[in-house]
């Protein structure tokens, strides 16, 4: 997964394309450690106010303490302003709030293209790293 792997999606043109089944909602204030993730392949994860930050802990704990390697999916009140902490928080796919610039947001994502210190998705900081 490469530092922009964010998909971004505007609300008003998204639907979710995988199977029901394949699909885990997880309330923002549920435990996602006591879900059953067999055959999920995306999670989805709701804001359902922008100031309420308990996703980025559950897509964290999805990450790295549950080793999720599918699809983590930001839905509800999702501003372009929390994208990248989305993305180093783990999640890969974000449903933008209607009112917000797709462009925009993808235009922000690149304005970091690495980070000094690890996240969920990659936990070696940047100094430790290969030359």
């Amino acid at each position: 997964m490469s530092q922009n792997a964010l998909q971004l999606f505007s609300a008003d043109a998204f639907s979710a394309p995988e199977a029901e089944a394949q699909r885990l909602a997880i309330a923002n204030d549920a435990d996602p450690r006591e879900a059953d993730l067999t055959g999920i392949t995306v999670v989805e994860l709701h804001f359902p106010k922008f100031s309420d930050g308990r996703a980025f802990s559950q897509a964290f704990l999805l990450r790295r303490r549950l080793g999720f390697t599918g699809q983590i999916r930001a839905t509800g009140d999702v501003l372009i302003d929390q994208l990248v902490q989305m993305q180093r928080s783990g999640f890969t796919q974000a449903v933008l709030r209607a009112d917000q610039n797709l462009a925009h947001g993808q235009a922000l994502l690149s304005h970091y293209p690495a980070f000094y210190q690890g996240d969920a998705v990659h936990t070696t900081p940047h100094f430790a790293e290969a030359a």
